[in-house]
């Protein structure tokens, strides 16, 4: 009998030997497996890159799309059928870069999925420019006298925005990253972890040693439910805190808002909606 529940999928894999997506992979695959989803029930929403390669090597549904357009996909499937269980995954250049418009606008409308981000601060699919996570002073075929500008913080750019949960991980933790993972796919809303990721090939600057040196826990206890006090903390990075910054259950998601499941939570595709009348309630309420 086919195992629903196992996610591994016997295929190669063209990452780089030493490559941190070998271990965000397998606390993906620990994450689901301890949920217990069944993955047909599960589907994985990726742009481009290297990060953006995960959905092929994770066996259930997924959606390939364009250089930062994860997030839109991701948002349309959890609205047509808010019973899956949808994961976004990218890299810092997908997701903060050519992504990033659609980053903001998904943090406005908060639908129910959960974003993994895969920070290793270069962009390596197209073999090493700087992406928007990239510390000043960092040299690349592009930039050969070093990095100027102000790196991205997506931790303060998301609690500014009031995303519900926001966490940052390094991949090397694998157990810390697996239950931050189950964590966020669980939390009702949208749910932001960036996960900081050595890539040996094209940045030789923040390697694992360098993000085990620049990084530490959240201290006991530590409260995630204060926004104030988690985006002081997300300013911080000598060191880098790493847990669940911030963490609300006060926002309602974008699929409860949605007029066409205020009274049916059943997926589009199983009933047949009658839109005159789903339009002039809502006129009527204009």
């Amino acid at each position: 009998m086919e195992n629903v529940f196992d996610f591994a999928d016997k295929i190669d894999i063209a990452w780089c030997p030493g490559c941190g997506n070998h271990a965000i992979r397998q606390a993906l695959l620990a994450a689901l497996r301890e949920l217990h989803l069944n993955r047909e029930n599960v589907v994985l929403v990726s742009g481009i890159g290297q990060a953006a390669k995960m959905p092929h090597y994770i066996d259930t549904s997924f959606f390939n799309g364009l250089h930062g357009r994860g997030l839109p996909a991701a948002t349309a499937i959890k609205a047509c059928n808010p019973e899956l269980t949808v994961i976004a995954v990218g890299g810092d250049g997908d997701m903060y870069g050519e992504g990033g418009n659609h980053f903001l606008h998904a943090s406005r409308r908060n639908p129910d999925i959960a974003l993994f981000v895969h920070d290793n601060m270069v962009y390596g699919l197209t073999k090493g420019q700087a992406a928007p996570t990239s510390r000043p002073g960092m040299e690349t075929p592009v930039q050969v006298f070093g990095v100027f500008e102000k790196p991205l913080n997506p931790m303060a750019l998301a609690i500014a925005l009031d995303v519900p949960f926001v966490a940052r991980v390094f991949c090397a933790d694998e157990e810390q990253t697996k239950e931050v993972m189950k964590k966020a796919i669980a939390h009702k809303g949208f749910a932001l972890v960036d996960i900081f990721q050595p890539c040996v090939s094209f940045n030789k600057t923040n390697t694992f040693k360098w993000f085990k040196d620049n990084t530490a826990y959240l201290p006991d206890g530590y409260d995630p439910s204060d926004r104030a006090g988690a985006f002081k903390k997300s300013l911080e990075e000598e060191p880098f805190p790493l847990g669940i910054i911030y963490q609300s259950d006060q926002r309602a998601t974008f699929e409860d808002n949605l007029e066409v499941y205020k009274k049916d939570r059943a997926p589009l595709y199983r009933r047949q909606v009658d839109m005159k009348k789903v339009e002039a309630e809502i006129m009527a309420k204009v």
